[in-house]
């Protein structure tokens, strides 16, 4: 990976918490060995189910969690390096790397108002000179995200999900970031809202030029807004491929399973279209299955499968995949086409 390619490397990314079972401590293995790149500008998505991880990633990106293992590297500068003891204080970083939280009811501050919200970074950070040139900044972001300067005195309580949400994204633009964590900021939004969100995040990215590393389940929301995508599977990356390459020809059966269950708006396609049902549960973070973590789900397991975690490789230009039989999967497929 190249330093001036990138604006965020992520490298062999581990975040174990421990956890107590009995009278020991075991760690639950959140994020375990995950690495990509997001370019300046970039939008990368990061779906899977709940609980595989994406929240996890995030937060140890913007070191909200200490890093078990593995390497970050952000605008040519090493955050975070485990092999060379390498721990940079993140308080020279928070200007640049930024968060927008899921929850829009329980991100903001109920005791303070839409003003001193959105004021806050800028008073940590001291990026005014006056009072008058900080009310000026704040009622500029206000309406850089669709608020009015009325809103200013209003507290958090007063608006709907929709504006909630863009106060927390104009509380993250305040600071001018390169990079923002967008941890599923439309799921808790009604479906009308979650439009003009996204589209608002489009709109600041050409802008602004900011890259997003965008969480969420929804594939749909992920394929309008993302350049490229990343499947998690139980902390390990399974797929990444640009959005329209891995929508159009998804690889690995985790991804085919999740694409499956896309609502397609056209009935006729949806009728003749297959749900791919996985067997089995989700096994336990605590508990982990040997090998490649998705073989007790997986159709087309073998016993290498429970042997050696697959590397994430490429197989064609931007798209890699970590599974030990990428051929046999594609040969059943094809012949279940020509079927």
């Amino acid at each position: 990976m190249s330093e001036e390619k990138y604006l965020l490397e992520v490298e062999h990314l581990k975040q174990y918490f421990p956890v107590k079972e009995g009278f020991s401590k075991v760690p639950l293995k959140a994020v375990d060995d995950v690495s990509f790149a997001i370019k300046p500008g970039e939008t990368l998505g990061l779906v899977g189910e709940s609980g595989c991880g994406k929240t996890t990633v995030g937060r140890t990106l913007l070191r909200l969690y200490q890093p078990t293992a593995g390497r970050i590297t952000f605008d040519g500068e090493v955050l975070f390096d485990s092999e060379k003891k390498i721990d940079v204080d993140m308080q020279l970083y928070r200007k640049k790397m930024q968060m927008v939280f899921q929850d829009p009811y329980s991100s903001l501050d109920p005791r303070m108002t839409v003003e001193d919200i959105i004021g806050e970074p800028l008073d940590v950070h001291k990026l005014y000179s006056s009072k008058a040139e900080r009310r000026d900044k704040i009622l500029s972001l206000m309406e850089t995200v669709g608020l009015n300067a009325e809103h200013a005195m209003r507290y958090a309580h007063e608006f709907s999900g929709g504006q909630r949400q863009r106060i927390g994204i104009a509380r993250a633009l305040a600071v001018n970031p390169k990079f923002i964590v967008c941890d599923e900021p439309v799921s808790a939004l009604d479906v009308s809202i979650q439009a003009q969100v996204v589209n608002m995040f489009e709109e600041l990215q050409e802008k602004l030029g900011i890259a997003y590393l965008f969480i969420a389940h929804d594939l749909l929301v992920v394929r309008h807004i993302s350049d490229r995508i990343a499947v998690m599977y139980l902390g390990h990356i399974m797929e990444i491929a640009d959005s329209d390459e891995l929508n159009e020809n998804p690889i690995h059966p985790y991804t085919h399973s999740l694409l499956s269950a896309v609502p397609i708006p056209d009935p006729n396609i949806a009728r003749q279209s297959k749900r791919i049902i996985l067997e089995g549960d989700v096994p336990s973070p605590l508990k982990m299955p040997s090998g490649c973590p998705f073989r007790t789900r997986c159709p087309y397991a073998q016993e290498d499968c429970a042997k050696v975690m697959p590397a994430l490789k490429e197989v064609s230009p931007g798209h890699s995949v970590a599974c030990h039989h990428i051929e046999d999967i594609s040969r059943i497929k094809k012949g279940v086409l020509l079927n």
